[in-house]
């Protein structure tokens, strides 16, 4: 006679599925938001739209990853951050066309679940969320055998913002003479960490243990700086200053990223040297004898957020932002441009 087989038995525990529902309940329950109906656990999320002061809403929506940055919090064992560069890095993306987040969902696989790894990364998409001010109002934990080895998971993220049309960013304003001012990052944020492990760990042979004098830290700890959530920043600009473009500043550098919102019309110029680049995408360059064109187009190099705005205003902006403790730099201004020309350019 065969020998029975239960779920359990191919590596997939429900109980203790049913167990981190539970806490995770209790987290959510740290990212208040009006709005919010029920809790964590049903078969959808619930949100009720406040269109007070709305006329005409519009609905936006973002999903992203971390990417291979999540290899270094494996290799850390730290969990606790790693929620927070996820929430950053879709919260990021819906309000860089004028969206104030409602509400995230999570996605989270791991080949054998483990409670207190998943609650450290859930309880950092709260922190997350409570940044941003959205409400984490659901999710998917999936336990999956054979996917993934032992200590390692997936994780994504979905956000949706709300905008009146009248207010949706889109560049359309944008017109020569406008200025670009940056706002710093706090490092390497969520983009380009195949090539940073290519030339920490593969060609310099460091670990995430190996102490940066340059830095004053670990490199682990350097690498897992949590992505900056612009919201709350942006926000208080967008309240009562004339802001015609912003751009999220990931995968692809300024170089890519800036095109995304100026018109064709118009180049972006950069001032090279008018902004502080954090040390650590120095030694990177030292030490992968990466191209600057390659730097560019792969890293933030110290600019997080690009804020386009007419030159009358730029003097302004800057001042909100130093008053936000915010590190803001002049970094170059729109032009317009000439047939074939390339649409960034570094001066």
């Amino acid at each position: 006679m065969n020998d029975s087989l239960t779920y359990a038995d191919s590596g997939v525990d429900i109980d203790k599925a049913n167990r981190l529902v539970d806490r995770i309940k209790d987290i959510a329950k740290s990212t208040p938001r009006s709005g919010v109906m029920g809790e964590i656990g049903g078969f959808g999320g619930l949100f009720s739209l406040n269109l007070a002061n709305i006329s005409n809403p519009v609905l936006v929506s973002a999903t992203d990853g971390v990417g291979t940055k999540l290899k270094v919090a494996f290799q850390m064992d730290k969990h606790d951050t790693i929620g927070i560069d996820l929430v950053a890095m879709c919260v990021n993306d819906i309000i860089v066309q004028g969206a104030k987040p409602l509400f995230f969902l999570d996605y989270l696989a791991m080949g054998a679940l483990d409670n207190s790894v998943a609650e450290k990364i859930i309880k950092g998409i709260a922190d997350g969320c409570n940044q941003a001010g959205c409400a984490l109002i659901g999710g998917e934990t999936a336990e999956m055998p054979g996917m993934y080895q032992d200590g390692e998971y997936d994780l994504s993220g979905f956000s949706v913002g709300i905008v009146d049309n009248d207010k949706i960013i889109d560049g359309s304003y944008i017109r020569p003479g406008h200025k670009l001012i940056g706002i710093a990052s706090s490092g390497i944020h969520s983009n380009g960490f195949s090539l940073v492990r290519k030339i920490f760990f593969d060609k310099c042979k460091y670990d995430v243990t190996t102490q940066m004098p340059d830095l004053g830290t670990t490199l682990g700890e350097e690498l897992l700086k949590p992505t900056i959530i612009y919201v709350p920043t942006i926000l208080s600009l967008l309240r009562d200053l004339p802001v015609h473009g912003l751009v999220h500043i990931t995968g692809g550098g300024i170089d890519e990223n800036i095109i995304r919102v100026i018109p064709d019309a118009c180049k972006a110029v950069i001032h090279k040297g008018s902004w502080e680049i954090p040390q650590v995408f120095q030694i990177l360059q030292r030490e992968g004898n990466v191209p600057d064109t390659d730097m560019q187009r792969t890293f933030n190099n110290g600019i997080g957020m690009v804020v386009v705005v007419p030159e009358k205003s730029a003097e302004e902006v800057m001042d909100r932002l130093g008053a936000m403790n915010e590190k803001a730099y002049l970094i170059g201004e729109i032009l317009a441009r000439e047939n074939n020309e390339v649409q960034t350019q570094y001066v």
